[in-house]
């Protein structure tokens, strides 16, 4: 018996190690690294219609943070589309207060107090609607 089991051991670490050569999961296509074919070199062409900066002239990229800023929040001075210059005009957008946020929060802002219905209203979860109710007083 005791030189049953090394012999036993033997066929079954052989027929184990066998199944691993054979599996489809070794023998997949790989790219071949030597069929890789080099292209040219990307050439810029010359561009003719720039000039040479002058000195002491203002450099173009030195504008003010702020307008920076706008730009890249609002795209620049884009032309309004005929939907928002409706909604401008009709809004009247020369009579907002340009200093408007820096006031809005203050506590000498005067606000109306709308009662705890409004609050209620607010802070009520998101639903579909379908449990709203209206009743008469």
């Amino acid at each position: 018996m005791r030189k049953f089991v090394p012999l036993a051991a033997g066929l079954a670490s052989v027929a184990l190690l066998s199944g691993c050569g054979a599996g489809k999961s070794l023998d997949r296509a790989r790219p071949d690294e030597f069929a890789v074919a080099r292209q040219a070199p990307l050439v810029i062409p010359p561009d003719f219609a720039l000039v040479p900066p002058q000195p002491g002239a203002a450099r173009p990229q030195d504008t003010a943070a702020n307008a920076q800023t706008l730009d890249a929040l609002f795209g620049g001075t884009a032309a309004r589309s005929p939907a928002e210059a409706g909604v401008l005009s009709e809004a009247g957008p020369s009579a907002a207060d340009p200093g408007i946020r820096s006031s809005a929060g203050d506590p000498g802002t005067t606000v109306i107090d709308k009662g705890s219905t409004t609050r209620d209203i607010v802070a009520a979860p998101e639903g579909d609607g379908q449990d709203a109710r209206a009743t008469t007083n």
